[in-house]
């Protein structure tokens, strides 16, 4: 009888431990089951981190290596890009593309320049920094021409730095011109008034709120920023005057601010003829290739923007040209 219960127990105990040594097992195995997981999801993880860093390191060094394949020169046409929103921090901004176009001028192959033009506009300042880039380019280098190639649309800062180049190409059907300045915003008055809401600035200065949005506009402010719009409408127009020179046909409405198709604008003498990248490059310049001197803004400033503005970069912001729409 105690046989059989020392039996039993020996029993019970060798199934508690075999149970122990199952559950064990199966954690261990769990266990190095989520071990492998975690290496091939770190070795997929780190695989596209490489493929990613390649190809931000590809597309960093293409501009420089980019050219028509089958042309056999020593010569090339440079193009640097003038896209989008013209403004600091922006990928068209006064800082890059002047340095591009430095770099072209030194690139010895270089037999002409072109600006890729397809923008809205911006900020007058960055504007009037590259136009003046331009200008000091062909009083040192008067042999090396410089042209603006428009695709879908280059208006005011746009046009001002197009027109300090030696001619406009454009395509018919592309918008051109609006030679003017605006600043726009809203004004929260009235609402305010409407739901109960009561206002609260304090300020040190009597016109530090000036065109304050949840303040009523006053008259001699008004007044005040209506005269900076026009001064600084009137360095744009001198400036489209000192670049275009007599191939404009002035009219009225000239520097209203309006826009012109290219076949309209080659009529009044805003743009010069029509043609892409391409046609320019072969049959005006002469050098068939093109090598994109574009400067590549920071892949940091590209993924994350750049954090605060100044009270300039706001007010150029206000300033700049609008979008066709």
């Amino acid at each position: 009888m105690e046989n059989q219960q020392d039996n039993s127990t020996k029993t019970d105990a060798n199934e508690v431990a075999g149970w122990e040594r199952d559950i064990i097992s199966k954690l261990a195995l769990a266990a190095v089951t989520e071990q492998t997981r975690a290496r091939r999801w770190s070795v997929f993880f780190k695989s596209l981190i490489f493929i990613y860093l390649f190809a931000v390191f590809g597309m960093a060094i293409y501009p420089k290596l980019k050219m028509d394949i089958g042309v056999d020169s020593k010569y090339h046409t440079a193009v640097i890009d003038v896209v989008g929103v013209i403004a600091d921090g922006k990928d068209a901004n006064a800082t890059d593309i002047i340095e591009s176009l430095r770099d072209a001028v030194k690139d010895k192959g270089t037999k002409g320049i072109i600006l890729h033009s397809n923008s809205p506009g911006g900020s007058p300042v960055q504007s009037a920094y590259v136009y003046e880039e331009i200008r000091n380019i062909k009083k040192a280098h008067p042999e090396l021409p410089i042209y603006a190639v428009v695709s879908d649309m280059c208006a005011s800062g746009c046009y001002y730095i197009a027109s300090a180049s030696d001619k406009i190409f454009v395509n018919q059907s592309s918008l051109i011109g609006s030679i003017g300045v605006l600043m726009d915003g809203f004004g929260f008055v009235d609402i305010m008034q409407k739901m109960g809401v009561e206002r609260r600035l304090l300020t040190a200065g009597a016109h530090k709120a000036m065109l304050d949005p949840f303040s009523a506009a006053k008259a001699d402010e008004t007044k005040y920023m209506q005269g900076l719009l026009d001064e600084v409408h009137q360095q744009f127009i001198s400036a489209v005057k000192a670049g275009r020179g007599n191939r404009l046909q002035e009219t009225p409405e000239m520097f209203s601010g309006l826009v012109w198709t290219g076949e309209a604008g080659v009529k009044l003498g805003v743009a010069d003829g029509f043609g892409n990248d391409d046609y320019v490059a072969k049959d005006i310049i002469g050098a068939e290739k093109l090598v994109d001197f574009t400067k590549q803004g920071s892949l940091l400033d590209k993924m994350t923007g750049k954090l605060g503005t100044s009270f300039g970069q706001a007010i150029g912001s206000l300033l700049q040209g609008p979008s066709i729409r």
